[in-house]
């Protein structure tokens, strides 16, 4: 079953969708199997850039089938309006292309205000949530509260759901927060306007529309959200996001078997970035990260934030190699490093005077960490105009030669822009 998961392998951010695009010139399925519209793909093609939030980043290659999942929550306004920009854009003439699951928690307007209501209450101890309302829809599906991508096209069924929902939302909203409660009327009329517009997407099994690819030789593709630092259990909580972003997730959120998956590929960047708080054992501070953030328009995709940028975290990486069980790499972002004499990487840690290889679970150890460097030969050469490998110049093949044999874990594909085009496989996807 020739399944492939791409899993962010830092905090996210680190080019999934780029890769998923390209990746799916190659597949025949791209299934997007966790998070909402906190997490944002940047493609480019052609020199046009397309930002997706929750439709799959396959969308561009009109023979590619792209699935929203079970395990993703929903925006519905968000991906209503997706499909319309695309659609304008001459994509997804036919509904067939994009199915959306029946069993996919739906992510509603009450989510997006106690998540910002929660975030502002918070104070200094904000978490930095995009505000996109994700953690109150996973805490309805957790409660067993969750209205569900079907449930739009039930009437009576939807509203009896909606009145139950706000009875306790606008409480929070109106008692603990003090801000406006939700009138349940207009937030009916609109969610039926949606599910209107949203109708022909609709697949009342998408577990099994993905089982019967795989089992007939399709080829798959596995997309997630966010990246494994910002895993609700392995990741460095509490700063991290509300779903689980490894690659098991991909199998739950899909509903298919993790015998289904043939290989894990971990995205990375050739250096590393996170956005909002939490421990940051690499992050540079003053000019050198201020460089690195306006040469790699470190700036998010979903919120706009400058993301904190720092050197190449290969303590962070091992980890993630171990809990995903990543198989291959794919690394991003290489031409950004270009004009550095010299490139730090980070190899190891510092803790009370001890070196340490492992990253430690406790949050904070994490934050007392202090990285060491092993220093490597930098480059000046642009590398964006760059086809092949082989063409690189010495020392950045030197760098990429080495974070593979420190992993122990070969690198697939390198990226030196953002263009499809700027793609440099070292071994084929599918084998």
């Amino acid at each position: 079953m020739p399944g492939i998961i791409v899993v962010g392998s830092q905090w996210g951010d680190e080019g999934k969708g780029k890769v998923v695009d390209v990746f799916s010139a190659q597949a025949d399925y791209v299934v997007r199997y966790q998070g909402g519209a906190n997490a944002g793909h940047t493609l480019v093609v052609n020199g046009v850039k397309t930002v997706l939030h929750l439709v799959p980043s396959g969308i561009l290659h009109p023979k590619t089938v792209c699935i929203i999942g079970a395990g993703v929550v929903l925006d519905i306004e968000e991906v209503a309006s997706e499909i319309r920009s695309l659609k304008e854009a001459g994509l997804v003439q036919n509904s067939e292309q994009l199915r959306i699951s029946d069993q996919a928690t739906v992510l509603l307007s009450y989510h997006r205000k106690i998540d910002q209501a929660r975030e502002q209450a918070a104070g200094h101890e904000k978490i930095g949530t995009t505000g996109r309302g994700i953690g109150p829809a996973y805490e309805d599906r957790a409660s067993r509260q969750a209205i569900l991508f079907s449930d739009l096209f039930d009437e009576s069924k939807l509203k009896e759901k909606l009145m139950a929902s706000l009875k306790e939302k606008n409480f929070l909203l109106k008692e603990y927060y003090k801000t406006e409660p939700i009138d349940v009327e207009p937030l009916y009329k609109r969610v039926l306007e949606l599910a209107q517009e949203l109708a022909p997407y609709r697949s009342k099994d998408a577990s099994l529309i993905v089982h019967k690819a795989l089992k007939s030789g399709k080829k798959v593709l596995f997309e997630g959200a966010q990246g494994t630092m910002l895993d609700l259990l392995h990741g460095t909580y509490p700063f991290v996001t509300s779903s689980s972003t490894i690659s098991g997730s991909a199998c739950i959120g899909s509903g298919i078997g993790p015998n289904s998956v043939q290989k894990i590929i971990g995205i990375t960047k050739a250096y590393t970035t996170r956005v909002g708080a939490g421990p940051f054992p690499t992050e540079l501070h003053g000019d050198l990260g201020e460089r690195i953030r306006a040469e790699g328009h470190e700036f998010g995709a979903t919120t706009g934030r400058p993301r904190r940028t720092g050197w190449l975290d290969l303590v962070a990486m091992k980890y993630a190699i171990r809990v995903n069980g990543i198989t291959n790499l794919a690394l991003m972002k290489l031409d950004v490093l270009s004009g550095h004499e010299k490139i730090e990487v980070c190899t190891s840690y510092k803790l009370d005077g001890q070196e340490i290889k492992e990253l430690p679970v406790s949050q904070a150890d994490l934050a007392r960490v202090e990285p060491v460097y092993r220093g490597l030969t930098g480059w000046n050469e642009d590398l964006t105009q760059v086809r092949t490998i082989q063409d690189l110049p010495q020392a950045a093949r030197d760098y990429i030669q080495f974070i593979a044999t420190e992993l122990a874990t070969p690198i697939d594909v390198v990226s030196v822009g953002p263009g499809r085009e700027q793609t440099l496989w070292i071994k084929p996807l599918f084998n």
